[in-house]
């Protein structure tokens, strides 16, 4: 798995791109992040864009399902920018565990993905 952390200059948002399976360090990299922006700002905004993306691996559901109870109210806007149907899907599985606001894009737009996540 890698994993590539971006983060925007005012420190708002964070861009994640993945690529093979998520593990549960990769967890243990951006969570503590993302509490750290949330401390500071508020809500925040992720992009999370995967490629050549295989799912999680056991420990790390269990990192996503405590990390989404945990900060069911702190993310503003969530895009996920992919490459398959079952990527998109995900946009439509997330939507009960967040008040964010979710947005699928192909990778293709991934430029469009980036704009919204600002607006």
């Amino acid at each position: 798995m890698v994993l590539g952390l971006d983060l925007n200059a005012d420190g708002k948002i964070l861009e994640v791109q993945v690529t093979g399976k998520l593990t549960k360090e990769a967890y243990q990299e951006f969570v503590p992040l993302i509490e750290k922006m949330v401390g500071q700002h508020g809500k925040v905004r992720i992009l999370f864009h995967m490629h050549d993306f295989h799912g999680w691996e056991v420990g790390a559901l269990w990192e996503d399902i405590k990390f989404d109870m945990k900060h069911f109210k702190d993310i503003e806007r969530l895009a996920i920018v992919g490459e398959s149907k079952w990527e998109q899907g995900m946009a439509m599985f997330c939507k009960p565990f967040t008040t964010a606001k979710i947005q699928y894009f192909d990778v293709s737009k991934i430029d469009e993905a980036r704009n919204w996540i600002r607006e």
